[in-house]
């Protein structure tokens, strides 16, 4: 079975992960979408709820499990009995430091190998601290993420 773990904060999820997913899950047999505790960040969704969000968000898609963890990535892909890492691109700049993780990842454990993906075009430009800055004044995220997660969205920036 090939499995392959997409890491990242999905804080929140955006079409634009969701594109990623459904693209390399065609990929892999199994893709596990993990949510990882970056303690370089401070999120507005806590782990469990962005959990949640993403198990809508990919609901539609059969073979993705959503998980979370915290500590070294390589350690968590070999825990799921991967080495395949997958990670969605949107520009050079996404590029240069991904590439320099991946590299990092390598030389840590060689077995693991990473997987770029460049995102759909229409969605080159949406990031989640984009889509943040966008509902806490009030614009419309609706074509930027799912239903599901515009709905926690605003009602995450109303009790703020």
């Amino acid at each position: 079975m090939r499995i392959a773990v997409c890491p990242g904060s999905f804080d929140p999820v955006t079409n634009g992960h969701v594109d990623i997913f459904e693209r390399s899950s065609k990929m892999f047999d199994q893709l596990i979408v993990a949510v990882f505790h970056n303690p370089n960040k401070k999120p507005l969704f806590a782990m469990e709820e962005r959990v949640e969000m993403l198990k809508m968000a990919t609901a539609h898609i059969p073979n993705i499990r959503v998980d979370a963890f915290s500590g070294l990535l390589n350690e968590y892909v070999l825990q799921q009995q991967s080495t395949i890492i997958v990670r969605g691109l949107r520009a050079l700049s996404d590029f240069e430091y991904e590439f320099q993780r991946a590299l990092l990842i390598k030389k840590v454990e060689p077995a693991i190998e990473t997987v770029f993906m460049m995102t759909n075009s229409e969605y080159s430009f949406v990031s989640s601290s984009g889509i943040k800055e966008l509902a806490k004044f009030g614009g419309s995220v609706s074509s930027f993420v799912p239903p599901c997660v515009e709905k926690k969205l605003f009602a995450r920036m109303r009790e703020a």
